[in-house]
């Protein structure tokens, strides 16, 4: 006959799919689930305005930080060493920056109905969320070409800041 467990025990079905705490409490792991949350909210904006054509790109943006905060979450990044994590990260926040920036101004200002406007403004804020990360990102990157050397930086190893 098997023990049964103490009633504290983690159940490792249900804790597997949970981030661990070292990752949520890193820089990286708040700003991935930043843009998630923002990206999520605006999509659900944009499904309820007049603008709903500009709903597909928080949706991409959305999947795609999601991806990224898992994939750093259950270390992806140091099982895969053939693609470089920090420069793909930088490309995505680069390239959503922008796609948030412009689709915020057209959503403010072509459009007059509520779910718009809160778009638009939750559209800036993930902009400066997005352009902090690509900041950080691109200081990774930096000190990795001074250093010349083929490994990623070691903050991008363990992602625990």
């Amino acid at each position: 006959m098997e023990e049964p467990e103490p009633a504290g025990a983690a159940q490792p079905g249900l804790r597997s799919l949970l981030p661990p705490r070292e990752f949520l409490g890193s820089r990286k792991g708040q700003l991935l689930l930043a843009e998630s949350v923002l990206s999520f909210i605006i999509f659900i904006c944009y499904i309820a305005s007049l603008a709903a054509s500009f709903m597909m790109a928080p949706l991409l943006e959305f999947l795609l930080a999601l991806f990224l905060f898992f994939a750093y979450a259950s270390k992806l990044n140091e099982k895969f060493k053939g693609l470089y994590w920090p420069l793909t990260d930088f490309l995505r926040c680069v390239t959503a920056a922008i796609i948030y920036f412009a689709i915020s101004i057209a959503a403010v200002s072509k459009y007059s109905d509520e779910a718009s406007k809160a778009a638009g403004v939750f559209g800036f804020v993930a902009t400066i969320v997005f352009a902090i990360d690509f900041y950080i990102t691109f200081n990774d990157l930096l000190s990795f070409l001074k250093q010349g050397s083929s490994d990623p930086p070691e903050g991008h190893k363990s992602e625990g800041e």
